[in-house]
């Protein structure tokens, strides 16, 4: 493995850099961040994902006529370092989920219907996989889509569907063999979110924000031109978009930069840190690097053609319990001040929003897969263990 840019990635990394110094600026001023959430400073965030497309750089390694810029995975890694390392958004919502999906299982006139609207912000997507009573068990689920004609009609209900209230798609699995071995009877639809017989209903989170929701589905009609490969074979889809979701290669520079924020709030508050809490900060810095080093095995087996499993999994688990200990140690450090929903005074100053933060983060070894699931995923595909 290769750490340092070649001359060709460097000059890469420079260009970037400036484009996003001259259109996004400065990230260090305060403003609300919480990546693994969704939530950006949203007055700027349009602009800045238009100024992306005209180049082709919300989704810069697909092919130029879906609307990437057929660059390498090195460089769309490059370019995703830098974004993130500014604190600006580097693609839009599920896009990385689904459109790599689609590029990788659709038909040419699915990639071609459904892929430039995605990248030009045209669309909004959500996913519809767990269920009420299929969390981490995801094969149990029981969503019937029955095929009648041209048409699959689905009937079920999806839980903690992130912003689906704002969504204009769904990519989703049904259950269309409900007498095959679950993980054999499932099929992956795209589902327009404005069929009728489509409900959704807020879920409200920890902090009080609206971001999950509950959709039910009372006889929808899907078109089987809407079905992402074959009938019956959705798990095996599915697989590859839960391995784009954990793969989050991007993690380690978001977590960087809320460690930055806390190293600069604690230069600027009276008093110097005790040795317990330079210590705390100190071990978080260098999970952070090893959670960089992991991210770097990603983007090694994306670049030689690959799609990573294991090493997704491994990225997943260990960044989203990273994110839960920085999360903790930002609040422990900013003491009672910490404890505010809404800072006020130097914590607002630094950008110090750790009390949401930490309640946010509590989520993220749920979804996308437990850290369990994950762990039995390393256990068994990567280091070989038979199945308990």
């Amino acid at each position: 493995m290769r750490f340092a840019d070649t001359p060709e990635l460097a000059a890469w990394r420079n260009e970037v850099r400036a484009f996003v110094r001259e259109r996004w600026g400065a990230a260090d001023d305060g403003s609300e961040f919480f990546p693994l959430m969704g939530h950006f400073d949203t007055e700027r965030v349009p602009a800045w994902l238009d100024a992306l497309g005209q180049r082709g750089w919300i989704a810069p390694a697909w092919p130029k006529e879906y609307g990437g810029a057929d660059l390498s995975m090195l460089e769309q890694f490059v370019l995703t370092q830098e974004v993130t390392a500014a604190g600006a958004p580097a693609s839009r919502r599920m896009l990385n989920l689904v459109g790599p999906t689609i590029m990788l299982h659709g038909t040419p006139e699915q990639r071609a219907d459904y892929l430039p609207p995605m990248l030009r912000g045209e669309t909004a997507w959500c996913q519809g996989f767990s269920e009420p009573g299929a969390g981490s068990d995801l094969a149990s689920l029981r969503t019937a889509a029955v095929r009648d004609g041209d048409d699959y009609v689905v009937n079920g209900q999806k839980i903690w569907t992130s912003g689906a209230h704002e969504s204009d798609w769904m990519f989703m699995l049904t259950r269309t063999d409900p007498a095959a071995p679950k993980h054999r009877g499932i099929t992956y639809l795209l589902v327009n979110m404005k069929s009728p017989g489509i409900e959704v209903r807020p879920l409200y989170s920890l902090d009080g924000g609206h971001w999950f929701n509950e959709v039910f589905f009372q006889d929808v009609r899907v078109p089987v031109a809407n079905r992402i490969g074959e009938e019956n074979a959705g798990w095996y889809v599915a697989t590859s978009t839960l391995d784009f979701e954990r793969s989050n290669i991007g993690l380690a520079m978001t977590a960087n930069k809320s460690l930055e924020r806390l190293c600069r709030y604690l230069g600027a508050r009276q008093g110097r840190p005790t040795q317990v809490q330079r210590h705390e900060v100190a071990s978080r810095a260098i999970e952070i690097s090893i959670a960089e080093l992991l991210s770097y095995v990603v983007v090694e087996i994306q670049a030689k053609g690959g799609v990573p499993n294991m090493e997704a999994s491994r990225c997943k688990m260990y960044g989203t319990e990273l994110w839960q200990r920085l999360a903790s140690t930002r609040l422990r450090l900013a003491g009672m001040t910490g404890q505010l929903t809404t800072p006020v005074g130097l914590e607002l100053d630094y950008g110090m929003h750790v009390a949401a933060e930490y309640m946010n983060t509590l989520t993220t070894t749920i979804a996308g897969g437990t850290s369990e699931v994950q762990r039995n995923i390393i256990a068994t595909r990567g280091l070989g263990l038979p199945r308990g």
